[in-house]
């Protein structure tokens, strides 16, 4: 893996000039820009009449903790399942989250918490802050292990700010409603890196160094779990309090919980052998990147992208609901949604990921399409089909917090369900026309890019330990299985 010493010179400064230079840049704007808003000022928070227990933060910094949990740590350790690229999966979310967070505060201020010259911030501009940096983070999984850190940041500071634009028209200007991000997290970041992906499609990767090990799919699958647990504030977080916000947990948790039965009853249904997948490229055998699949032993090279079932398509039934799971949904309902996102998300890494890569010349590393991207049209046309059933007789006065155009009369339900669906298609358009964009500015000759056979390495961008370093230098070899029992 020799490299010339320009290029490492190269990439010795990249990635601290950015850091230093967009850390400076943030900085200023801040000091211009940002102060704290009534609920945060002491002189502003003290001169009305208040209780301290009415203070925002005791309702929404719990909620916050949730959120925050998962796009560290979730979102960290569910991209750790490559045996060799550990570190940059957990170390690259944790840089990219942390510039998206202050750079996503300036955007989302501007277009939606600007008042007299000032953009002002609170628990609620955090949380919305670490909305925007989940949708980095999906779209980072769609180009895990093919690009550098410094690419990575030029590309969340273009999307950070399509991001605040698409959601300011969603939200603001069509008047859709999306509390858990189906369309606005989850779909535009899935699009976003899928067109990212397609503009810098490698065919001459080496897709055996994309193979998981023992350890690095239990790695994978405690981000799986933190996920899952912490779904239900995920959607919840910005929704009305009170009762919204008790349906919009509700509704996420049951969903959940049907996901994670359809994708495991559906993979062990696709698999030859009846077993259950849990991880990358098929079950691979000490990590040598061999699959070993029928009941003869017979052996075949990695399909990385067709499993991964249970790690990901389980999660699933929270991405479906997020737009309707504030919504009169009804138990059932959010039972019935995770189940189909579920099935679809498992079918999806079977069959649809190798043709979106032979086909459509998309490399999807983490298969976000699978996760992210099906189940979030998904959750946008259920989001239409609830709004448009929408009446005063199922809401009653809750009508004017789930859907305040309906209930003063400017909308009817079927005028905001298709709204709904038009929102749907302006995500996909700014995602897919921004992600190609970012594509092409990321594709200048001057920035680093790991070569080909690089690819999926930690020890390019990182200090490694000796032994796995030794290890990554040995050959690729196919053995023969061990049959004795």
């Amino acid at each position: 893996m020799a490299e010339s010493p320009r290029r490492a010179a190269d990439r010795r400064l990249q990635l601290p000039l950015l850091c230093l230079l967009f850390q400076g840049v943030t900085a200023i704007l801040f000091a211009i820009f940002v102060r704290y808003n009534h609920e945060t000022d002491a002189a502003l928070w003290h001169r009305g009449n208040h209780s301290n227990a009415d203070n925002e933060f005791y309702f929404r910094y719990p909620s916050f903790q949730d959120v925050h949990v998962m796009v560290f740590v979730g979102f960290g350790f569910l991209m750790a399942f490559l045996q060799r690229y550990g570190f940059s999966s957990v170390g690259f979310t944790f840089l990219l989250a942390a510039f998206a967070l202050q750079w996503s505060t300036l955007v989302q201020g501007f277009l939606h918490a600007f008042h007299s010259g000032h953009i002002h911030v609170g628990v609620e501009s955090m949380i919305n802050a670490d909305f925007c940096a989940g949708a980095v983070l999906i779209s980072l999984g769609a180009v895990l292990g093919k690009t550098g850190p410094a690419p990575l940041l030029l590309a969340t500071l273009l999307e950070v700010v399509l991001f605040g634009i698409n959601e300011f028209v969603l939200l603001r200007v069509l008047g859709v409603r999306d509390a858990g991000g189906s369309m606005t997290i989850h779909t535009f970041g899935a699009y976003f890196g899928l067109a990212l992906s397609r503009v810098l499609y490698r065919p001459r990767l080496e897709k055996s160094r994309q193979g998981s090990v023992y350890h690095s799919d239990l790695f994978a699958m405690i981000g799986t779990i933190f996920l899952w647990v912490f779904w239900p504030s995920f959607n919840s977080a910005p929704t009305a309090l009170g009762d919204v916000q008790h349906r919009t947990a509700l509704n996420t948790y049951y969903s959940l919980t049907a996901s994670t039965l359809s994708t495991f009853a559906l993979s062990a249904l696709v698999s030859r052998d009846g077993r259950l997948d849990m991880v990358w490229g098929g079950h691979l055998e000490r990590g040598r990147g061999v699959a070993w699949e029928s009941e003869e032993s017979s052996c075949k090279e990695d399909s990385p992208g067709e499993q991964v079932h249970i790690q990901n398509a389980a999660l699933a039934g929270g991405v479906v609901v997020g737009t309707s799971s504030e919504m009169m949904l009804t138990p059932f309902g959010a039972l019935a949604a995770g189940f189909l996102a579920g099935t679809v998300s498992t079918l999806g890494y079977k069959f649809f990921t190798p043709i979106l890569e032979s086909k459509f010349k998309v490399q999807d590393t983490c298969g976000v399409h699978n996760l992210h991207g099906m189940p979030g049209i998904l959750g946008a046309l259920l989001g239409a089909l609830v709004t448009g059933l929408a009446t005063h007789e199922v809401y009653g006065d809750g009508l004017q917090d789930v859907f305040p155009l309906i209930a003063e009369a400017q909308r009817s339900a079927t005028s905001q369900a298709v709204h709904q669906l038009f929102g749907l298609f302006v995500t996909l358009m700014f995602a897919s026309v921004g992600g190609s964009l970012g594509g092409l500015l990321l594709k200048v000759p001057f920035l680093d890019y790991p070569s080909d056979s690089q690819c999926y390495e930690d020890q390019i961008y990182w200090e490694v330990p000796e032994e796995h370093e030794d290890k990554a230098q040995e050959p690729l070899r196919v053995e023969e299985p061990d049959t004795q029992v």
